[in-house]
Order: C-alpha cells, then sequence, then structure tokens
C-alpha cells in the first residue's frame, strides 16, 4: 500500500489532505493549552476558597476550630489546599510534556511538507514542459509536412502545364525538395523530443512522484503516530497525580472520620459553664394578710427563719442570678475589668488561669534572654576584645526590671484565681454570686458570700438577697435592675443616624426615627429610650438629638 503508486494522480488531494492533518494538530494543541488554562483557574480558585474559609489568626474563629468538627473542616480546607496544587501539577505536566514539543513539531512538519510539494510540483513543471516541447515539435512537423504536400503538388502542376518556362519548372522542382527536406527534419526532431518525452514522463509516474508521495505518506503517518502518543500523555499526566488526590481524600475522610460529638459536647460545657448551682424553688408569698411594713427595703434586720416582708405596688427586691438583667457598664464599648469580674465563676477562672500562664511564659522568655545576656557579658569580661560588658548593663538592667514587673502581675492574677477557686461549687461551697459582686472589694464579698449561703434544697430566700444588695448595690444599680413600672418619659429625641444595636441592652434606631427618652445621659455617653411598652435601651448620646420635657419628673433644666 504505497500513495505513489495509488495515488499518482491525486496530488492537489494529498496536498489538501495533509493540510487538514496539520490543522487536526494544532486544534489538538489549543485543545490542550486551554486544558492547562482551566487547571490553572481551577487551582486558583480552590486556592482562594480554602483561603477564604480559614480562620482569622487571634480571632474568634481560631478559637472555635477547638471542637473535633471544626478541625475536621480546617483539615478539609488543607487537603483542598494540596487537592488544588495536583492540578497545577496537571497543568505544568502537559505544557511541559505535550504543548512544547508539539508547537516544535508543528514547525517542522510544515517545513517538511512545504519541501515535498515543492519537490513535487518542480516535478511536474518539468513533465509540463517536456509535453509542450513535444507538441511543438509535433506541430512543428506537421506543418513542414503540409508545407511539402503543397509544394510537390505545385511542381507537379508547373511541370505538366506547357506555358511554363523551363526555369519556372525547376524553381519548382528545387522548393519542393526544400521542403521535403524539412519535414524530414522536423520527423527526426518529433521523433527525438517524443522519445525524450517518453522517458521523462515514465521517471515521473514511475520514480520521481512515487518517491515524493512515499515522503508524504511517511510524514503523515508520523503525525498520526505523534498525535496517539500526545493522547497518551494526556492521560498519563492526569494518572500521575491520583494516587496524590486520592491521599487528599483519604485525608479529608480520616479527618471525618475523627470528629467525635462527646467530645464536641464536652467542649462546649468547658467554653460555657458558669460554675453555678441551679436555683432552688420559689417560695409561696402570701399578699392576702394585710402585713406591715417596719423596715425599708434594704434592711438587714429581716428574721433569718421567717419569709420576706412582701413590698405592695412593686415586684420584691429578689432576684435570681441567671436571670438578673446585665451591668449597664458591661455595655459601654465592650470594656471588661482586669480580675474579668464580669463573667461568671467558671468562665472567670479560666480567663484568670490563662492570663497567669501567658504571664509566666514571658517572664520564662524574659528570665532566658537574662541569662542569655549574663553570659555574653561574662564572655566580654573574660575577652575584652570581643566587646564592652559595661554596654549590657542597661540591657540587664531593663529585662530585671521586666521580671520584677510580669512577676508582680502574675501575683495580682494569681491572687483573683485563687479566690476564685475558693468560691466555685466544686471547691465544696455551694455559693453563686454575679459579677457585680465580684467587681467589689475582697472583704465586702467574702461577707456576702457568709450571708447567702444556700438552703438545703438550693434557693436564696429574699433575707439572703436584700442583705447582698445592702453591702454591694448602689443606688444607681438599684434603678437599673428593678423590675419596677416602666420608667416615665421625660422627653423625646430624634435619631441623627442609624445604630444597630447589637450588644445586650442597647436598641436599634433609624436615622430620623422619633422615640421616647426614659433616662438621659449621666455623663457615660449612653442615653435611655423607649420605642414601646416591649423595646426600650440604650443608644449613644451622639446619636440621638433629645428634646427633654421640663416638667417631666426628673428632667434637667439646661440654660
Amino acid at each position: 500500500m504505497s500513495w505513489g503508486t495509488e495515488l499518482w494522480d491525486q496530488f492537489d488531494n494529498l496536498e489538501k489532505h495533509t493540510q487538514w492533518g496539520i490543522d487536526i494538530l494544532e486544534k489538538y494543541i489549543k485543545f490542550v493549552k486551554e486544558r492547562t488554562e482551566i487547571e490553572l483557574s481551577y487551582a486558583k480558585q480552590l486556592r482562594n476558597l480554602s483561603k477564604k474559609y480559614q480562620p482569622k489568626k487571634n480571632s474568634k474563629e481560631e478559637e472555635e476550630y477547638r471542637y473535633t468538627a471544626c478541625k475536621a473542616f480546617l483539615s478539609t480546607l488543607n487537603e483542598m489546599n494540596d487537592y488544588a496544587g495536583q492540578h497545577e501539577v496537571v497543568s505544568e505536566n502537559l505544557t511541559s510534556q505535550i504543548l512544547a514539543g508539539l508547537a516544535r513539531y508543528v514547525q517542522e512538519l510544515k517545513q517538511e511538507r512545504k519541501s515535498n510539494f515543492h519537490d513535487g510540483r518542480k516535478a511536474q513543471q518539468h513533465i509540463e514542459t517536456c509535453w509542450k516541447q513535444l507538441e511543438s515539435s509535433k506541430r512543428r512537423f506537421e506543418r513542414d509536412c503540409k508545407e511539402a504536400d503543397r509544394a510537390q503538388q505545385y511542381f507537379e502542376k508547373m511541370d505538366a502545364d506547357i506555358n511554363v518556362t523551363k526555369a519556372d519548372v525547376e524553381k519548382a522542382r528545387q522548393q519542393a525538395q526544400i521542403r521535403h527536406q524539412m519535414a524530414e527534419d522536423s520527423k527526426a526532431d518529433y521523433s527525438s523530443i517524443l522519445q525524450k518525452f517518453n522517458h521523462e514522463q515514465r521517471d515521473y509516474y514511475h520514480t520521481h512522484i512515487p518517491n515524493i508521495f512515499q515522503k508524504i505518506q511517511e510524514m503523515e503517518e508520523r503525525r498520526i503516530v505523534r498525535l496517539g502518543e500526545s493522547m497518551k500523555t494526556y492521560a498519563e499526566v492526569d494518572r500521575q497525580v491520583i494516587p496524590i488526590i486520592g491521599k487528599c481524600l483519604d485525608g479529608i475522610v480520616k479527618a471525618a472520620e475523627g470528629i467525635d460529638e462527646k467530645t464536641d459536647s464536652q467542649l462546649v460545657i468547658e467554653a460555657y459553664k458558669s460554675g453555678f448551682e441551679p436555683p432552688g424553688d420559689i417560695e409561696f408569698e402570701d399578699y392576702t394578710q394585710p402585713m406591715k411594713r417596719t423596715v425599708s427595703e434594704n434592711s438587714l434586720s429581716n428574721s433569718r427563719d421567717g419569709k420576706a416582708e412582701p413590698k405592695f405596688g412593686g415586684k420584691p427586691k429578689g432576684k435570681l442570678w441567671p436571670f438578673i438583667k446585665k451591668n449597664k457598664l458591661s455595655l459601654k464599648l465592650g470594656a471588661a475589668p482586669e480580675d474579668f469580674s464580669n463573667l461568671p465563676p467558671e468562665q472567670r477562672r479560666k480567663k484568670l488561669q490563662q492570663k497567669v500562664d501567658e504571664l509566666n511564659k514571658e517572664i520564662q522568655k524574659e528570665m532566658d534572654q537574662r541569662e542569655a545576656i549574663t553570659k555574653m557579658k561574662d564572655v566580654y569580661l573574660k575577652n575584652p576584645q570581643m566587646g564592652d560588658p559595661a554596654s549590657l548593663d542597661h540591657k540587664l538592667t531593663e529585662v530585671i526590671q521586666n521580671i520584677d514587673k510580669l512577676r508582680l502581675e502574675a501575683q495580682k492574677f494569681e491572687a483573683w484565681l485563687a479566690e476564685v477557686e475558693g468560691r466555685l461549687p466544686a471547691r465544696g461551697e455551694q455559693r453563686r454570686q454575679s459579677g457585680l459582686y465580684d467587681a467589689q472589694p475582697a472583704p465586702a464579698v467574702n461577707n456576702c458570700a457568709q450571708a447567702r449561703e444556700s438552703s438545703p434544697d438550693g434557693s436564696y430566700t429574699e433575707e439572703q438577697s436584700q442583705e447582698s444588695e445592702v453591702k454591694v448595690l448602689a443606688t444607681d444599680f438599684d434603678d437599673e435592675f428593678d423590675d419596677e413600672e416602666p420608667l416615665p418619659a421625660i422627653g423625646t429625641c430624634k435619631a441623627l443616624y442609624t445604630f444597630d444595636g447589637q450588644n445586650e441592652g442597647t436598641i436599634s434606631v433609624a436615622e430620623g426615627e422619633t422615640l421616647y427618652v426614659i433616662e438621659e445621659d449621666k455623663g457615660d455617653g449612653w442615653t435611655r429610650i423607649r420605642r414601646n411598652e416591649d423595646e426600650e435601651g440604650y443608644v449613644p448620646t451622639s446619636y440621638v438629638e433629645v428634646y427633654l420635657d421640663k416638667n417631666a419628673k426628673g428632667a434637667k433644666t439646661y440654660i
């Protein structure tokens, strides 16, 4: 099977076919190139996706990743990052193993094809030239033969005419002989050129064209083989990364299998456990029997074994910690006391322990630095040429001062920690305390704790709550934590800006909204307002324009 023998007369079709073959190869190259771009784009999107959901450092999100489910999610993000890397490897390998080689091969193929068809056209032109020569000699031979025949007829005519002179007859005879000689010469030339053409034609159809077409066939077959090899390489590039991708997926499965719901549940307990005991039963207070109040609400003279005096016209002052309103001060820009007294005991203990551990690490770091400076000073003393020992005195003094300062700070937090650990129910003392009590000086708190011993059922009596309030609550906080009748409006206000009240105790307002003022700014930058009976809270004073009613109770007059 050879194109030279089977397709000897299909020069133009072979030229079109080989061009089509090169177009197919270039189309495949374009396909692979677009695949590499898709792989890179996909890898970039996967990396961005993984980065987007990574926890931010030193944020609340980072604390959430102690849960096993969150750890598994973090492992998934890391594995997806590695997964993206394998797509980048696919793109790189396709570029280096296929695109680069095929691009060079296409250029070489085009050059080879051009050379082969150039030789074919040259052979065609040569045979066409020979054919033209043959046709020319044939027409000349034909013309000379006709001329010789006419000259012979003219001679015979002149020879038969008795009126023609002998000289004219001789002249006609000579002309006929010349024409016959020319015809013979044309015949010999035509015969020679015909033999030459036949020889050239045999060489053309049996030697030159078969050789050229054979080269073109081999070139086309190499192109087909190269395309097949590239397709195999294309598949092999993907196959090479499958084991690593499988490991990435195995890592995700392993992380998912590591999720432990019981461990996460225990972490929730550790994160939010307050340390308080559940409240006991609330005792019945009989309001149907007339009773005389002999002492004020804040008196300590109530009998320890009796019920609390009912307060007519309002609700009892007894409070239960889990349901008490938060101190307004906790709303001020998220500020928290240094001793974390705004937190429940268990959470406070954890925060204090964490702070103590951080301070101990800093102390150890400073001590290591002091030891290093001391060693360097000793080296300078032994080898003065290396440096001046006195140059390290200032740095050494500074480090020692830092150590002393950190130790004092650690002692302060250790004292608070010991105080909290001495009060936790887990230590054998079933006591409940609020963040407001913790914020008071230690002697007052201890006295409160003695007066707040739990009853056998774990409940508080009215007497205990009132005694505690006498020792720790100021008049301002009495007003805030009381659940008396709603405060009367002392004016109105108009919101100058929109405020999103996200903290507990605040209220959201929209720009231009009009609301009631029930408590003006006391110098802390917050104004208490009401929208309706169920919606009230604090907003920054700078966010509203206040119009106080001068006749309202408690309103101030501004000049």
